[in-house]
């Protein structure tokens, strides 16, 4: 049996990276999949090389930010699919960089805004669903949140993501009568759009071979090779389906081994 045969499922963020590589291990394991992004033209073409017979995906163009428009996808998964079992959350603004000496922080507000606010507004709009058989929520949080970055300096990223590690515990606790887990993906480095466009960034400004930034990566992980999206997406389908029935308020690292605990 499909991990999430018969299962419908939230995902937040879907584009041209991990959510649509979420999306898709949700279909390709049993699910159905509710697609939400800003943008409207990115989520149709992502449903529909998905599920090119619609059948089994719906979307809506959802900005997080906007408590009515989780609502409305939260809506659209119980009308089109009679429910919700669990909620994964990719949604995110990861492209502000910088420290804290140098921070703008009405930038920093905005980022916090999406990444722990408007994550918990969708997680809110989705519990009256939720609460109905019990489910799932799983957020994609950061290995920078848990340890210091070695690379690239996203102070603000990596404290919303931090904030929300921190309230995964305590919906944990407050969400567990209802037999709704909790539970946080935490990726570090992970073969994507953003990680390449990175290395032939970092490659053409230094003027080096992009297998030399690549190799800077790799050389710091116990396995040699970097985690994909791909990869990140099946971590998250399993905390989502009721194989992880037991497991709630914990992170999972995957990261091949860069940091351990």
């Amino acid at each position: 049996m499909s991990l999430l045969e018969g299962k419908t499922v939230v995902v937040s963020g879907v584009g041209a990276g991990l959510g649509h590589q979420i999306a898709t291990a949700v279909v390709r394991d049993g699910g159905n999949a509710v697609l939400g992004a800003r943008t409207e033209s990115n989520l149709a073409k992502s449903a529909a090389g998905i599920d090119p017979e619609g059948t089994r995906t719906a979307y809506r163009a959802t900005d997080i930010t906007d408590e009515g428009q989780c609502e409305a996808l939260a809506e659209l998964a119980r009308e089109r699919f009679g429910g919700i079992d669990a909620v994964v959350h990719v949604a995110a603004w990861d492209s502000y960089f910088g420290g804290v000496e140098d921070a703008d922080f009405a930038t920093w507000a905005s980022v916090i805004d999406v990444n722990l606010l408007g994550t918990l507004r969708m997680t809110r709009a989705c519990l009256p669903a939720l609460k109905e058989n019990g489910g799932s929520v799983v957020f994609i949080g950061t290995q920078s949140a848990v340890a210091a970055p070695s690379q690239v300096k996203q102070a603000a990223y990596a404290a919303s993501k931090g904030a929300l590690t921190s309230a995964m515990y305590s919906l944990a606790r407050e969400l567990g009568p209802y037999r709704i887990r909790v539970n946080t993906v935490l990726p570090g480095w992970m073969w994507g759009p953003p990680v390449q466009a990175y290395v032939q960034f970092t490659a053409h400004t230094e003027g080096v071979p992009e297998d030399e930034v690549l190799g800077r990566l790799t050389g710091r992980m116990a396995l040699p090779d970097l985690a994909t999206d791909g990869d990140v997406a099946d971590a998250a389908v399993f905390l989502a389906s009721d194989r992880a029935r037991a497991i709630t308020g914990q992170s999972l690292l995957v990261n091949a081994g860069e940091l351990m605990h």
